[in-house]
């Protein structure tokens, strides 16, 4: 069973807070079932692996809750909490190389904060072009492309690079072996 390192879901409880307050935060918690709701209710501790699932159930609440069921929303929000991280602490990764370095450094910072999973990426400079394979995702998991489009994207941007396109080739809802993102950019 595929897990998540807490620091992620600090992050995301934090995005919520400064978005609604705890009032949001608290709709939403009381809005999940079973396990995902003890553990946000609970501590949460940056370094213990979570389980993916109580995760998706949280994204899923807060989506259904607070935009109106349309999953398209947390591209956007993901895309602020990179913008966070990579003009703050993690600007060093978007600074030093070409989009090429960028998706693989992505690449392997999700691989850190996911376990039970495998992230391959393969990056075509020449071309201005990547696949990301994700290994280890189900499909009951789906609203995490959105997340990982909005990650890539701004992370992108940040670097430089234009004319950035990011769309799954292989959605994770289509609970395949593997999902493939493909990333252009020019």
């Amino acid at each position: 069973m595929p897990k998540i390192k807490g620091a992620v879901l600090l992050d995301s409880v934090k995005s919520i807070k400064a978005r609604g307050g705890d009032a949001e935060l608290s709709r939403i918690v009381a809005s999940l079932n079973g396990n995902a709701r003890a553990i946000f209710e609970g501590p949460i501790y940056p370094w213990e692996w979570y389980p993916l699932d109580a995760f998706t159930d949280f994204l899923e609440a807060d989506i259904r809750e607070t935009a109106g069921g349309n999953p398209e929303a947390l591209i956007a929000r993901s895309e602020k909490v990179i913008e966070t991280q990579l003009r703050g602490i993690y600007r060093v990764f978007v600074k030093l190389g070409s989009p090429g370095y960028v998706v693989k450094r992505i690449a392997s910072v999700h691989q850190t904060y996911f376990e039970g999973t495998e992230i391959i990426p393969e990056v075509d400079d020449a071309a201005s072009g990547a696949t990301v394979k994700y290994i280890g995702f189900k499909g009951r998991h789906r609203i995490l492309g959105y997340a990982i489009i909005g990650f890539y994207r701004k992370a992108l941007e940040i670097s430089g690079a234009k004319q950035i396109a990011v769309r799954f080739s292989v959605p994770i809802s289509d609970d395949a072996p593997y999902s493939e993102l493909i990333i252009t950019w020019a």
